[in-house]
C-alpha cells in the first residue's frame, strides 16, 4: 500500500481563485487543481491508496469549519478502495485550545496540521509547544510545515534549530516535520534532527533536494520514521513517487517509507489494521 502523508484540497467553490492566488504569492505552478476530485484522479492514475490531506487553520474563528469539512470527508471516504483521510487543525491563538484539541480527537480525526507561516507564528512559541505537549496526551499526530516556505520566503517560521529545541524542551510523540525536515535547510536538518524522535517527511522534495543529502538523511535518520509525501498539489504524486524509486534507497526501506510507516502512525485510517491501541509510538 502506498501511503500520501501530506496533501492539499480545497472546497470546490474556492479552489480554483485559491490555486491561483498561492500560485501567485510563491511563483510556482501547481500540479493539479486542487479539488477532492482532481486529488483522487492523482491517486488512481499514480496508484496511491491513501492521501492524508492536512487543512491549515489560518484564523481561530475557522476552527469549527475546517475540521467539520475534515470529518465529513473521512466518513465519506471511510469504505472507499481509494481513500482521502483527513487531519484537523488548530490555531496557535485559540481560545481554548486544550478543549479544541479534545474536539478534535472526539470528532475521529488522528492529527492536527500545524503552518506556522500562514499562521505567523514561531515554531519555539509557547503556545505551538503548548498545543503540542498536549496533543502528544491526546495521541494526536502533529504534522508541521519545516523549513523555508516559498511563498514567505525572507521570514523562517520554523526552522531545524526551533524544532530542536521544542523537541528538546516538550519530546513530543509522534511529530512530523514536513519538507525533510526543513525545506531548502537540509544540512541543519542533518545535523540537528537526524536521528531524533521525530518523522520526516519526504513533501515538496523531488527536484529540490540532492540526492546526496536525501541519503545521507536517511542513514543517519533510519527509514522506520521518513513518510512518503507530495505536497501536492504543489507538487505531483506521480513524478513525486518516480523521484523517490530513482534513489539509491533499498527496497525493505523504501516499503516502510512509501506505506508501511504511516500504517504504523495512523492505524485507525486502515480497517483492515489493528486499532490505537496498537499504534505504532516512537
Amino acid at each position: 500500500m502506498t501511503v500520501d502523508f501530506h496533501t492539499h484540497i480545497f472546497p470546490e467553490k474556492i479552489a480554483a481563485k485559491t490555486i491561483m492566488q498561492l500560485e501567485n504569492r510563491a511563483h510556482i505552478r501547481a500540479f493539479a487543481d486542487g479539488t477532492e476530485q482532481g486529488l483522487v484522479n492523482s491517486m488512481e492514475i499514480t496508484g496511491v491508496d491513501l492521501s492524508v490531506v492536512l487543512p491549515v487553520v489560518t484564523r481561530p474563528e475557522q476552527f469549527l469549519s475546517v475540521n467539520k469539512f475534515a470529518a465529513q470527508l473521512n466518513e465519506k471516504y471511510r469504505d472507499k478502495k481509494t481513500r482521502l483521510w483527513s487531519f484537523g487543525g488548530i490555531h496557535p491563538d485559540s481560545p481554548d485550545y486544550k478543549g479544541e484539541l479534545r474536539a478534535v480527537r472526539d470528532m475521529g480525526l488522528l492529527g492536527i496540521k500545524l503552518h506556522p507561516d500562514y499562521q505567523d507564528t514561531y515554531f519555539d512559541d509557547m503556545k505551538y509547544m503548548r498545543i503540542l505537549d498536549y496533543a502528544s496526551e491526546l495521541g494526536l499526530v502533529v504534522s508541521v510545515h519545516a523549513g523555508v516556505d516559498v511563498g514567505f520566503p525572507d521570514n523562517v517560521r520554523c526552522t531545524p534549530r526551533q524544532i530542536r529545541r521544542v523537541v528538546d524542551e516538550v519530546a513530543p510523540e509522534n511529530l512530523v516535520l514536513a519538507h525533510y525536515g526543513g525545506f531548502a535547510m537540509w544540512e541543519e536538518v542533518e545535523e540537528l534532527l537526524a536521528g531524533k524522535n521525530v518523522f520526516l517527511d519526504t513533501s515538496f522534495t523531488a527536484g529540490y533536494i540532492g540526492e546526496e543529502i536525501f541519503l545521507r538523511i536517511l542513514e543517519k535518520h533510519g527509514a522506520d520514521r521518513i513518510l512518503f509525501a507530495t505536497d501536492s498539489p504543489w507538487s505531483g504524486q506521480k513524478e513525486s513517487l518516480a523521484h523517490l524509486k530513482s534513489l539509491a534507497i533499498g527496497e525493505k526501506a523504501l516499503d516502510k517509507i512509501l506505506g508501511q510507516n504511516a500504517r504504523r502512525l495512523i492505524g485507525q485510517a486502515f480497517p483492515e489494521l489493528p486499532d490505537k491501541e496498537e499504534k505504532y509510538v516512537g
